[in-house]
């Protein structure tokens, strides 16, 4: 998870898509520039419609990042000014540092990369 400096709660890597660029180039261009890392990413694990009162409805895409060696943990840097801090953190604290809707992002993600196939969501859950 990501302290951004503009933001009263936890995020995780991300942001809009620039002109012509697809929301996996996206996502890799987002994490190299908010964490120093370039990594390739592998399969969407959600997509999730977002409604936002001041900024539209959305749609995100979340990517796995895979699991960070050491040497990368070791190589985060900040490079845009926008990250004050980074830490890795339990599903069971999420509800302590991030928005309900991230959180139910975040755990309905980390389902899908156990279970193998991607979720769609709704304002981070699940449609019955």
């Amino acid at each position: 998870m990501l302290r951004p400096t503009y933001k009263n709660y936890w995020d995780i890597p991300g942001g809009y898509l620039e002109l012509g660029e697809t929301p996996r180039e996206a996502a890799r261009r987002e994490v190299r520039e908010e964490l120093g890392l370039d990594i390739e990413l592998g399969a969407l694990l959600c997509v999730d419609w977002a409604p936002h009162p001041d900024e539209g409805n959305k749609i995100l895409f979340v990517f796995d990042g895979g699991i960070l060696t050491q040497t990368q943990i070791g190589q985060i840097q900040f490079c845009d000014g926008e990250i004050a801090e980074f830490r890795f953190v339990a599903l069971d604290d999420l509800d302590n540092i991030t928005i309900p809707r991230l959180a139910r992002r975040l755990r309905a993600t980390h389902q899908a990369r156990t279970a193998g196939r991607p979720e769609y969501l709704e304002n981070g859950t699940r449609p019955s």
